[in-house]
């Protein structure tokens, strides 16, 4: 092991090495990636410009192990890349995440040309190990075992100006079958409260308005400090912060969610009246054998009761098609929770076996025709769900932070796009006054669609912000600097405003 010191001192990149980040998975990863582009920029290195596609100096893989097939990309995707290392002295591949944390020695193995591999627990050694294999000019394997630092205390390199993840804790203590995710995160871990306030109001300090709490199982959140309510505190206590102005959380799971959470939520004004909460089935029978610690009418109580409180909210969810045994009796329950809950969206899943899960091995494995019509029957109930909650929103008059980058058409359309408190898109047409990112616009609704809304009319109002400035001091910074150097515009506007990378690392 390397001594914490070794960060500090054995990484020094003289001249200035580009780096990509190529990202897989649920919204940890996301939050990972932003720490290890902190760390190598930290350590000198640029950022490759967008569409380098493997020219970089360092390319890194920040992998997912729940998806399908993971391993067999990840290895096409290194398979692409070694003609160019063989072409390019001194570049370097890491592969970091949870399939390096799974597999381990493995990827050296299928795949020698890699030069460092890295664990979810000990993202902050990569800068350490990627100068180790370049001196000793051997590949480097080091998996931690336990967290080494919250990925919070590590530099970063945040994708928006004026949207950021705050990481409130790490690993799960659930045993769901159909997941890998606590073997490769372990137990959960909770940060101190004063520690996640302090990066919060640092954050708004930097510009920031709206931040995302993060965690594998975020509402458990006091478990490990010994604190039952820890999670509605945090709520309260956000609401105390002077300048932030919209607070989401994801995933919570419905086992811990309590009625302080609740209370929390609707009684804390920048707490969003949002919140995405899995499912995964609506067959007590299924969630026995998922080896989830709710039934069918503890969730839909959960509903109800969130409902009662914020009449507004927009309430979304993940949902398992096909799992081992399901009937089309226990099929049927989903579409009932379905109907019941009327989703305002609903990520859904064909269950695929993930190596590693004990309900890869279980009986009854659904043939995928099956699972393919159960899929498609789902899809469209809830699309039309969708649709008719969407349609409740034409003539509302609404708050939006704008944001970037989600509205593909906009260009063409000459409109932005923005989020609403309850965290629908919303496509609205461009004023004549000059609108950021970040800033907040009024518009009232006049179409729906089922997975965004339109405001066509003028807009009612336009609200400069700190977080606008921001993003305009970031982009004025960025054209004033070499291509790679500064931070970059963002992808997106806000932090992936929607878990759909959630059914395995996410999906609690």
């Amino acid at each position: 092991m390397t001594s914490s010191s070794d960060r500090s001192t054995a990484v020094d990149v003289s001249s200035s090495k580009t780096y990509e980040i190529r990202t897989y998975g649920c919204q940890m990863n996301v939050h990972d990636s932003e720490r290890l582009a902190g760390l190598l920029e930290d350590a000198g290195y640029v950022r490759a410009p967008g569409g380098a596609d493997g020219e970089a100096d360092v390319v890194v893989f920040n992998t997912c192990a729940v998806r399908e097939n993971a391993d067999n990309k990840l290895y096409g995707n290194l398979g692409h890349l070694a003609p160019k290392k063989a072409s390019r002295p001194g570049m370097q591949i890491a592969v970091g995440g949870c399939l390096a944390q799974k597999d381990r020695d493995t990827i050296v193995k299928r795949a020698p040309w890699v030069d460092v591999v890295f664990g979810t627990h000990n993202i902050g050694k990569l800068p350490v190990l990627l100068e180790r294999a370049r001196v000793q000019e051997e590949a480097q394997v080091e998996i931690a075992e336990s967290l080494e630092a919250f990925p919070s205390t590590l530099p970063t390199r945040r994708e928006s100006a004026y949207a950021a993840w705050v990481s409130i804790s790490v690993g799960c203590n659930n045993t769901c079958t159909f997941c890998i995710v606590p073997a490769l995160r372990g137990k959960e871990k909770d940060r101190r409260p004063g520690d996640i306030l302090a990066e919060i109001e640092a954050l708004v300090a930097d510009g920031v308005s709206e931040i995302t709490l993060l965690g594998q199982n975020v509402n458990a959140y006091g478990s490990d400090i010994g604190d039952r309510e820890a999670f509605s505190k945090l709520l309260r206590a956000c609401g105390t912060i002077d300048g932030l102005e919209r607070v989401r959380f994801t995933s919570p799971h419905p086992r811990d969610f309590t009625d302080d959470v609740i209370a929390a939520m609707a009684e804390t004004p920048n707490v969003m009246p949002q919140l995405h909460m899995p499912l995964q089935s609506g067959s007590d029978t299924v969630l026995k054998a998922m080896r989830r610690s709710y039934r069918q009418e503890r969730y839909l109580g959960i509903i109800d009761k969130v409902r009662a409180a914020i009449p507004h909210a927009a309430i979304s969810t993940d949902i398992i098609v096909g799992f081992p045994g399901e009937t089309e009796e226990d099929f049927e329950q989903t579409l009932h929770v379905v109907r019941e809950a009327r989703f305002a969206q609903a990520f859904t899943f064909q269950y695929s076996k993930r190596p590693g899960t004990p309900a890869a091995e279980m009986d009854g494995q659904i043939p995928k025709k099956v699972v393919q019509e159960r899929y498609e029957r789902l899809v469209a109930l809830q699309e039309e769900i969708s649709w008719e909650e969407n349609r409740k929103q034409v003539g509302r008059t609404v708050e939006l932070m704008v944001a970037e980058g989600e509205g593909r058409k906009d260009d063409t359309t000459h409109r932005l796009s923005g989020r609403a408190p309850d965290n629908r898109l919303v496509h609205f047409t461009k004023p004549d006054a000059e609108v950021r990112p970040g800033d907040v616009v009024t518009v009232e609704i006049t179409y729906a669609a089922p997975h965004h809304l339109l405001a066509e009319g003028p807009v009612l109002d336009v609200r400069r912000t700190r977080a606008g400035d921001a993003w305009e001091r970031r982009t004025a910074e960025k054209s004033a600097q070499p291509a790679g150097v500064m931070l970059g515009l963002p992808k997106i506007g806000v932090p992936e405003p929607l878990p759909a990378a959630t059914g395995g690392c996410g999906g609690h």
